[in-house]
């Protein structure tokens, strides 16, 4: 019989989005590497896709027409 949880019920999950997450950075920071770009530029580079993701001006529902 398996156990239901690997270390224990809130920690599972913790756990899960840890490893993603620091996956998911080891590759962004390989093909920022291949690309040419030191620490500092992919920070940057972050940086400008974070805001653009959370500027609340540019967003429109799904088939809604942009309006300035």
């Amino acid at each position: 019989m398996s156990a239901p949880y690997l270390i224990g019920r809130v920690i599972d999950p913790l756990y899960a989005v840890f490893i993603g997450a620091g996956a998911a950075a080891v590759r962004i920071r390989r093909e920022e590497k291949e690309k040419g770009r030191n620490t500092s530029e992919s920070v940057e580079s972050l940086k400008q896709r974070m805001q653009m993701l959370f500027e609340k001006d540019d967003i429109v529902p799904a088939g809604a027409a942009k309006v300035r």
